[in-house]
């Protein structure tokens, strides 16, 4: 079997993949670190270990925007997740943390971009720029470009801010 051409026997019909949820959360402590998991509380994924992917949104997906509730059933299990976060422990400075995303609304397939700044005009302009790069390199026009952008500033105390898309938690 050749690695590097598609195998015939697979169907080209996208499987549903079922929710992608998109949350977000704003965490301080007395350390970058404390205020990390804070953050992670705040978004309801705290209890997983995380899986860090790249950005590809498979066939079949759907995008939800609501907080992650953990099921107790699911302490310590492995969470898959596209995330952006940003830690800040200098009095005065603000940080965003972003995801932006396209997807083909027939399909499900699409793009998830995660990037973070102390701006948040920039931000939210670089979360487009950089989509619209991706479509174009791939040659396809997915649709329009949706984001989520938390925010915090340090008062003093570490802040973190944090968005995450959660595709799913399995059990090792």
């Amino acid at each position: 079997m050749n690695l590097f051409e598609p195998d015939a026997t697979r169907t080209a019909a996208p499987q549903p993949f079922g929710p992608i949820v998109v949350t977000s959360g704003i965490g301080q402590g007395p350390t970058t670190l404390a205020a990390f998991d804070t953050a992670l509380l705040d978004a309801g994924v705290a209890n997983y270990n995380l899986i860090c992917l790249s950005s590809v949104i498979p066939p079949g997906s759907v995008i939800e925007r609501r907080r992650w509730r953990t099921p107790p059933p699911e302490w310590g299990q492995r969470l898959y997740c596209v995330m952006s976060q940003v830690r800040e422990d200098r009095p005065g400075r603000a940080v965003h943390a972003g995801i932006g995303w396209v997807r083909d609304d027939d399909g499900g397939h699409g793009l998830f971009v995660e990037l973070h700044d102390d701006d948040r005009h920039r931000l939210e302009r670089d979360l487009h720029a950089t989509l619209e790069t991706m479509q174009r390199n791939r040659g396809m026009a997915l649709g329009a470009v949706h984001t989520e952008i938390a925010s915090a500033r340090c008062d003093g105390v570490p802040v973190c801010a944090l968005v995450i898309a959660v595709y799913a938690a399995r059990a090792w």
